[in-house]
Parts: structure tokens; C-alpha cells; sequence
């Protein structure tokens, strides 16, 4: 029996994304301390994109070393405007806070992806989406925040793209699977390239 493909993740946007491409798979989180990595990287002066690609190569090694055999995908985003990196906010009025800073600014998700199995990285990604927030005043965002409610609190730019976060954009440069955290084009080309779906 072939062994499972893995994603390392509880990410219901992630697992979707996989789900939606027709890819069998099963879902375990990473048993990671995502801050306690990303502190000293930060602080080291590591750029986003190796940041992301970090984590998203622990996540892949912690959970392939649990599954024997398997090919586990691991992935993170990091979100960036000029040299400051943002994380999730953990208040409504951090949420608020996050999208003033963006309004009228263009930033940038890098989106990385690991591949792992037993212990070692087999193949790396990153890939980027730039992001064009029109203006946006304070009453505006008050009220989009007011309905989105704490969605806003589950995603690094306080916003989903795939629902009333578009309202917020004036262009994005990037594709939606970038976007949403899983390079997924560029994950299915290797997954065939190493014969693990069909191609």
C-alpha cells in the first residue's frame, strides 16, 4: 500500500486547496513552537522570504520524522511592507491597526513550501503575491471590520481574500493559491516530477 501523502498543516484553506486539486491525502499539524523560530530569525535580521521557507521546513521535518516513509508537505507565509514583517493580530483593535498601516501601500506575502520525508528536505519553494491596498480611512475600516468580526484575527494581513478582504484591494499581483498560502502549481509540478500523482 503506498504511503500517504501528508500535509502538515491545520489549515482548512490549505486542506482545501489540496482537496479541491483531487489530491489524497491526510492533515497533521506541525507539533511546533512557530514563535519561539521565528523570534531569533527576526531578530538575527532574516529577510521574510527565510523566514517562511524556516518554518515551512520545520513543519515538513517535525511531522515526516512521526510519519516513516511518508512525503509530507509543509508550508507558512510571511506578509511584509518594506522591512517589517507582520503577524497575525490578536485583538479587533490590532486588526484595525494592521489594515491602517496598509492603506495605500503595496506589500508582499511569501508563500513557502517544504517537502520532507524522514527527517530530511527533498525540495523547496518560495513564491510571492504583491498586494496594492487602495486608501482606506478609519470609519471604513471600523465598519469592515464590524462585519468580518474575528475572521479578521485569522489570517497575518487581518483580511481574507477570498471573501469581504477583496473590497480592500485596488490590484494584486500574484496568483490566488500564493495568495491563500500553498504554491499549489508549483507543488503539483514536483509531486509529478517524483511520480507521487499521476502526470
Amino acid at each position: 500500500m503506498a504511503l500517504p501523502l501528508i500535509l502538515a498543516s491545520s489549515s482548512p484553506f490549505r486542506r482545501a486547496l489540496l482537496e479541491n486539486a483531487g489530491l489524497s491525502f491526510e492533515a497533521h499539524a506541525a507539533r511546533i513552537d512557530e514563535r519561539a523560530i521565528e523570534a531569533p530569525l527576526e531578530q538575527s535580521g532574516a529577510t521574510p522570504d527565510a523566514v517562511a521557507l524556516h518554518l515551512a521546513r520545520a513543519k515538513a521535518v517535525e511531522v515526516s520524522e512521526r510519519y516513516p516513509g511518508a512525503l509530507v508537505i509543509g508550508s507558512d507565509q510571511t506578509m511584509s511592507l518594506g522591512s517589517r514583517v507582520y503577524h497575525k493580530p490578536p485583538t479587533m483593535e490590532a486588526a484595525a491597526a494592521h489594515l491602517l498601516s496598509l492603506s495605500g501601500q503595496t506589500h508582499r506575502l511569501n508563500s513557502a513550501v517544504a517537502f520532507a520525508r524522514d527527517g530530511a528536505i527533498v525540495w523547496d519553494h518560495i513564491a510571492h503575491a504583491d498586494m496594492a491596498v487602495r486608501t482606506l480611512t478609519p470609519d471604513f475600516v471600523a465598519r469592515h471590520l464590524a462585519r468580518v468580526g474575528t475572521r479578521a484575527l485569522q489570517s497575518v494581513g487581518a483580511y481574507q481574500l477570498e471573501g469581504e478582504g477583496i473590497q480592500l484591494f485596488e490590484k494584486i499581483d500574484g496568483d490566488y493559491f500564493t495568495i491563500i498560502g500553498l504554491p499549489l502549481l508549483a507543488v503539483l509540478k514536483e509531486l509529478r516530477r517524483m511520480g507521487e500523482i499521476d502526470g
